[in-house]
């Protein structure tokens, strides 16, 4: 190993991403062969570096997991407070971080790694990675309602408008949209907006992985060109020496509903050899009690009338963009 910022080197260990390392550190909570680390340390061959007294192990292969994470399990490592965390559900030889949460009463795929350069390049809002999401309302969706949608809501709570988002429907109650931010209870907060409360939101794709395949509390490991395709799209490249890359102007990367980006005249198909029909991937399924998720609280009666009941005015005076 060659000499190495101190958060760096705590990223590559799986211990949390840089910005985080440096929280750390500022809190003296990292030592270098026993002395207290201060910001911008180099970590050289043969130094032992320890968190809270606990000495790390150096920089491991990096391990993604696809997670399917049920209703009711909270996106946290430790909490006394929460009924279900995500180690009752995951259990793995190797410390592994979420990259991009879910809310309590949201289900679907979760992204987890030992890798906090990855986790970094995919939290930073600037990359505009695509999430995409299936999302049920209690009352009929409008063509009105989504293209209000797709041009950005402006959320009061949060004093910030939203990037404009492709949303397509999908059934009387149902729509798909994919996002490039991951702002706190975005798609609900955007639907209250227009009078509408959110039944169930499902999200099923993150950047290039997919929740096709994964049983509701199970994972799988991203592996081969799958996971390749995740640093690429991350911006990182493979190796130790990882990188962001220019963020230059954006397509979207993916087609509405998942599957394969688009190719423009000219451009060249890939040389990479297709994947192995007989190569599955392999699933895990949680052993948790799943059945002792609570389901969300949704909107009382009285409060889905009154919504209802403001929603045309709400429609014909349109927020602050």
């Amino acid at each position: 190993m060659e000499q190495v910022r101190l958060n760096k080197y705590l990223a590559q260990c799986g211990v949390c991403s840089r910005r985080a390392a440096d929280q750390l550190i500022g809190q003296g909570k990292v030592t270098i062969n026993g002395r207290i680390a201060s910001m911008g340390d180099q970590v050289f061959p043969g130094d032992e570096v320890a968190l809270e007294g606990k000495v790390l192990e150096g920089q491991k292969k990096p391990v993604v997991l696809a997670f399917y994470k049920p209703v009711g399990v909270v996106c946290t490592e430790k909490d006394a407070h929460a009924e279900r965390i995500l180690s009752d559900l995951i259990d793995y030889p190797a410390r592994v971080t979420y990259a991009g949460r879910l809310d309590k009463d949201s289900e679907g795929l979760l992204l987890l790694t030992n890798d906090g350069d990855l986790i970094e390049a995919m939290m930073r809002g600037a990359n505009r990675h695509e999430k995409e999401y299936i999302v049920k309302v209690h009352r009929e969706v409008t063509p009105e309602f989504l293209r209000r949608l797709s041009r950005g809501v402006y959320l009061e709570e949060l004093d910030c408008t939203t990037r404009p988002c492709r949303v397509e429907q999908t059934g009387k109650f149902t729509f798909r949209i994919v996002l490039t931010q991951g702002l706190n209870r975005q798609i609900r907060r955007m639907c209250e907006t227009f009078g509408y409360y959110v039944r169930k939101i499902q999200r099923i794709r993150v950047m290039n992985i997919t929740l096709d395949g994964i049983p509701y509390g199970g994972w799988r490991e991203v592996t081969g060109e799958e996971l390749e395709r995740l640093y690429q799209e991350a911006g990182l490249g493979a190796g130790d020496e990882k990188s962001l890359r220019p963020v230059g102007d954006w397509r979207p990367s993916h087609p509405v509903g998942g599957g394969k980006p688009s190719r423009s005249a000219g451009d060249e198909k890939s040389s990479r050899p297709a994947a192995r029909a007989d190569r599955p991937h392999r699933v895990y399924i949680s052993t948790g009690n799943l059945d002792a998720v609570r389901k969300p609280k949704h909107a009382s009666v009285s409060e889905r009338k009154a919504s209802e009941a403001e929603s045309a005015d709400t429609l014909k005076n349109p927020q602050k963009e």
